[in-house]
């Protein structure tokens, strides 16, 4: 049988670094048996259960005066014969004789491994940086027993393999978790009691007196599950209900009751056709930046934003927090005129050269004649100029947001849905 690499070294630990040798490790869906994090809001779970480096890697990470050994970076696997962090997210990885893995994304470095570098300089195997040494993350495609000696077949991503979607909504993700956390954070310096949650890719919030999902939502447990239990008790302790973020069939507990299915839409500006942004809208529309030191241009823009979700909070909430949102950094609010005549508000919210666009509304009397499309393709050419690289929103499935972002090139990429936790659950 070919073999391509081979397992120098099998590593676990009860958290933290560095990981021991051990002889054998049986893995399961989660990872290693025995095998702990320290922090568990930035790895673990399905889509991070192993990580693996590569000794090639450490070698050279030495060669620049690193006291790194293997186990050192945290890495469960140590391998050899294979430059791991060249191979395309989706590659399997067939372990000896029952363990499949498929690389689902870099690892990147964090405080924990700091020790190990030079005046802790642990970007050394920042895959931006060294694409060559970055460690990986695999999800067990097949469980088993891994040994010292093993041998490593690398096999070709999978047909149905839906390794590049998750890789991709791991950067999207990130960037509206922010968006969102950017909102909660207005409502409470607004005087609001919300109670947030921002820790790795846990990002939850808990509002006991503004009922429905806007302030009551937690982002994370795609990547994280184990972050479960806090996120529950989050919401015990508020007295208030709360919707969990997870994929459309695949619930984060059994039985757990999904209200809202949305669809995550997205694309790479590079590959938007110049003729799906040709979005004019009707005679007479203005959309223009809102001039965040004019407060009645802020007023005008968080009138219309209440009206649109002013279920979630009631008016008079959105109307205290609304203008320190349309102040904040990386949120980019739009008012959109018809002959003067506010008729629609939006926003986008721009980090990590991803532009995340937020609902848009348009009012009543506007509706009808395309003011949405204008909305989306103006804030998708602002993206371009601002430097972004790629823009995502979301919408509720088969809507008619849903059918307009498709319009204008960017695909439904993921769908999920909005997990309902009761009160007394």
């Amino acid at each position: 049988m070919h073999v391509d690499g081979r397992i120098v070294q099998v590593n676990i630990s009860a958290g933290g670094v560095p990981k021991t040798p051990v002889e054998e490790a049986r893995v399961g869906r989660l990872g290693l048996d025995g095998d702990e994090h320290q922090h568990d809001h930035v790895h673990g779970g399905p889509h991070r259960a192993v990580a693996l480096f590569a000794l090639e890697a450490i070698e050279r990470v030495r060669g620049d005066g690193h006291p790194l050994t293997p186990g050192g970076a945290g890495e469960n696997l140590t391998t050899t014969g294979i430059e791991l962090s060249r191979l395309p997210v989706g590659t399997r990885l067939a372990i000896g004789d029952s363990v499949v893995l498929e690389l689902s994304s870099p690892a990147n470095p964090c405080d924990v491994i700091k020790g190990a570098f030079s005046g802790g300089r642990s970007g050394r195997i920042s895959i931006l940086l060294h694409p060559a040494d970055s460690r990986m993350y695999a999800r067990v495609l097949a469980e088993g027993v891994v040994r010292r000696g093993d041998g490593i077949r690398v096999l070709p991503p999978a047909v149905d393999s839906d390794a590049a979607v998750h890789a991709e909504l791991d950067v999207l993700d990130a960037v509206e978790r922010d968006a969102w956390l950017t909102l909660w954070r207005a409502g409470a310096e607004a005087g609001e009691d919300i109670r947030i949650i921002d820790r790795g890719d846990l990002a939850a919030a808990a509002a006991p007196n503004l009922p429905g999902s806007v302030f009551n939502r937690a982002f994370g447990i795609r990547q994280i599950p184990i972050a479960l239990p806090e996120v529950r008790e989050l919401y015990r302790a508020a007295g208030a209900e709360g919707w969990i973020v997870a994929g459309s069939g695949e619930p984060p507990w059994a039985g757990a009751r999904s209200d809202e299915i949305h669809g995550v839409h997205a694309a790479q500006i590079e590959a938007l056709s110049p003729d799906a942004l040709d979005e004019a809208g009707p005679a007479g529309l203005t959309i223009r930046a809102v001039d965040t030191d004019d407060a009645r241009d802020v007023a005008a823009w968080v009138d219309i934003v209440a009206d649109a979700f002013g279920d979630e909070g009631g008016n008079a909430t959105w109307a205290r927090f609304g203008p320190l949102l349309a102040r904040a950094k990386s949120e980019h609010a739009l008012l959109a005129t018809v002959d003067g005549r506010p008729a629609a508000a939006a926003a986008t919210f721009i980090r990590r050269r991803v532009a995340w666009l937020g609902g848009g509304a348009v009012v009543p009397w506007a509706r009808g004649r395309g003011i949405h499309r204008a909305l989306i393709a103006e804030r998708i050419r602002r993206a371009m100029d601002a430097g972004c690289r790629r823009v995502t929103a979301t919408a509720d499935v088969g809507t008619a947001s849903a059918a307009n972002l498709t319009r204008m090139g960017l695909p439904k990429i993921w769908t999920r849905a909005l997990y309902r936790v009761d009160v007394d659950s």
